[in-house]
């Protein structure tokens, strides 16, 4: 018999959309493949260069800190003051395999059985399976396209009960793609603070915001953020890496070290070669990085654009990676919507009900992986349905 936890969870959504390939014949050409949030391009060549060197260093394959190198632990916490305008220390950082192996570990450090981890909802789909199968209750704040599909404080404080430990966003979101403006982030962290909970905030999507050299916000400048806040983040998207499994997580240095206890018992140390590797790139590639977010704002400049000539077909919220569209055919389940879709216009989509209850008029298109004439081509392949 298998852990109830774990069989009540839905299988891995990208990997169900990627099994629609098969149904579709190509008769309206290539295939649009908009479901997973990949990079559309190739890494820097001097990225590949350095995961090639520091692959063929004997040093790589040894074990490393669980806290992950010192190097790449300084060169981060230098990266965010210069971002933040922070005063962030190695001890408040910790490198992890990926950001998904950030949020697990960071539930795990704040969370047990009975406890409570408030989410914003539509959801990211890995987080809500996390909770699932660990165990940990959910509770769910609801976006609305009224407000941008972002929460309000009000709601937010409504939302939080004796068991929540936790609150979970994600800036820019994913599915929304909606971005939470400094203030919004500000009181919010506040409430947090204020109710004794902890703000878990993944950025995983930060480096491609719509404004050059933004600053996402003011948190890791304010006193005793430490005890309140949790920042995640991924290398994948910024430097077109994802199969090497590199996440950062800052937070507290009590918060890193009960981290490390977690760390130790899943995989000891993050992949050794992408540390090495990324490094100097945080530097390096600051130019190369601000291309891409131009590259990825044309993108969704596009989307909105496109999105907004097609009759029926309303786009929510948009920004970084992702739009949120509401489908036209109203009564049909966004998991048919979107196996039609692949089968008949060749557009692959994450349905809405992978995002939580309430989402089936609903689907996520991840544009940065498609160039802006692919866009251009789904108001033909879209009206064929």
């Amino acid at each position: 018999m298998f852990n109830p936890a774990i069989s009540r969870l839905t299988a891995p959504p990208v990997s169900v959309v990627q099994d629609w390939r098969a149904s579709y014949d190509g008769a309206r050409g290539q295939l649009i493949d908009m479901s997973q949030a990949v990079p559309g391009y190739a890494a820097h060549p001097d990225m590949t260069a350095a995961l090639e060197s520091a692959a063929a260093n004997p040093d790589s394959a040894r074990y490393g800190r669980v806290e992950g190198d010192l190097d790449l632990r300084e060169a981060y916490a230098a990266h965010l003051d210069a971002l933040y305008g922070a005063s962030v220390t190695a001890a408040e950082i910790h490198i992890t395999s990926g950001c998904n192996q950030a949020f697990v570990a960071s539930i795990l450090a704040v969370a047990g059985h009975g406890d409570e981890i408030l989410m914003t909802r539509p959801c990211y789909f890995n987080h809500e399976s996390t909770l699932g199968m660990l165990g940990v209750g959910i509770g769910y704040v609801d976006c609305h396209a009224e407000n941008g599909m972002l929460p309000t404080p009000a709601d937010i404080d409504a939302s939080i009960g004796p068991n929540t430990r936790a609150l979970a966003i994600v800036s820019p979101n994913n599915p929304c793609g909606s971005i939470y403006p400094a203030g919004l982030l500000t009181d919010i962290f506040t409430l947090c603070r204020d109710r004794g909970i902890w703000l878990i905030l993944d950025e995983t999507y930060r480096d491609f915001l719509p404004v050059p050299n933004a600053r996402p916000h003011d948190l890791l400048a304010t006193d005793g953020w430490q005890d309140t806040l949790v920042q995640l983040y991924s290398f994948s998207k910024s430097y077109c890496m994802p199969g090497h499994r590199l996440g950062a997580l800052t937070a507290g240095s009590g918060f890193v070290y009960e981290l490390a206890k977690i760390i130790d018992n899943i995989q000891i140390c993050a992949p050794r070669a992408p540390q090495m590797a990324v490094t100097p790139m945080l530097k390096d590639l600051a130019g190369w990085r601000e291309e891409n977010r131009q590259r990825i704002a044309a993108r969704s400049a596009i989307f909105r654009e496109v999105m907004s000539g097609l009759n029926g077909w309303e786009l929510l919220s948009t920004g970084a990676y992702f739009g949120y569209v509401r489908h036209p055919f109203a009564g049909e389940a966004s998991l048919d919507v979107a196996k039609r879709m692949a089968r008949e216009s060749g557009v692959l989509t994450i349905p809405g009900t992978f995002f939580g209850d309430g989402q089936e008029d609903f689907l996520r298109f991840a544009f940065a992986n498609a160039g802006r004439d692919v866009i251009a081509a789904l108001p033909d392949r879209l009206s064929a349905l």
